[in-house]
């Protein structure tokens, strides 16, 4: 009898979590769907009447959402590619090898993330213009993986450090090099710590604005955070349009973390077992 007592009372916290957690994401729908002339409105419920999808089809013929989607994505997903390269390969310096510096190294990168962003938007804009990078993807991406880099390198370097050193010697005398045995032994293992960095480096780069409200100035180039704002005008806002959005733009997320959870949930286990 305790026990389903028990039970019970979990199972409704985590049915209350749900219900704070996705009733503001349903509001934001019913904002989207709801007709021009009743946008701001007092009516708590979910299905407006005279619901209709005119915003969506708004936003996609009287802006160039799609092509702020394009350019988020490619944006994103080169940053995130390249932050994960460069981190795992650094990690595993930080991790196995004892050189000059070492320490200090390490803390400068920790350093680097106790400086407020908005401290970084000069010094980023001033390499990007010095290197014509200007309204570039490119740009944005080495301004980006340029801040990500040094959160990534911590999160792999001490997941590095419980991998034990036995494997790749082990891999070594099987006759593979050390190059080798970091691709097939170290980088399988650490699948978990590789999803963790990629998907920090995603959600930074997606979801960013300062730097790319400095950087870009084409609409054409614009990333969704300086899309949507520009919706948002000096005496109107284009409410129903910005609900859409925001509802579109949380989709690509949520499908880049339910198709990364599989590692992120059983990539230690996994892990520990190919051990």
């Amino acid at each position: 009898m305790k026990t389903k007592v028990k039970y019970f009372f979990i199972h409704l916290f985590i049915v209350m979590a749900v219900i704070i957690t996705t009733y503001p994401l349903l509001r934001i729908f019913s904002v989207s769907i709801r007709p021009g002339d009743r946008i701001i409105s007092t009516d708590l419920s979910l299905i407006p009447d005279g619901a209709t999808f005119i915003s969506y089809i708004k936003l996609f013929k009287e802006t160039f959402f799609i092509k702020w989607i394009f350019n988020s994505l490619l944006i994103t997903f080169a940053t995130s590619f390249i932050g994960v390269t460069l981190a795992s390969t650094a990690a595993y310096a930080f991790s196995r090898y004892n050189f000059t510096g070492k320490k200090w190294g390490l803390s400068a990168l920790l350093l680097t993330q106790m400086i407020p962003a908005g401290m970084l938007i000069l010094p980023l804009y001033l390499m990007i213009m010095k290197l014509n990078l200007i309204n570039t993807y490119l740009g944005m991406v080495i301004a980006y993986s340029v801040s990500s880099l040094p959160f990534s390198i911590w999160i792999l370097k001490g997941y590095y450090d419980t991998i034990p050193k036995s494997l790749e010697e082990a891999a070594m005398v099987d006759g593979a090099n050390e190059i080798t045995a970091f691709y097939k032994v170290i980088l399988p293992l650490s699948t978990p710590a590789l999803s963790i960095a990629f998907l920090f480096n995603f959600t930074m780069a997606w979801n960013e604005y300062l730097v790319a409200r400095v950087v870009l100035y084409h609409p054409q180039n614009y990333t969704w955070t300086l899309g949507l704002f520009e919706l948002q005008g000096q005496f109107i806002t284009q409410w129903g349009m910005f609900a859409a959005g925001s509802i579109l733009i949380t989709i690509p997320v949520l499908l880049i973390f339910l198709y990364s959870s599989k590692w992120l949930i059983s990539g230690l286990t996994l892990g520990s077992v190919k051990g």
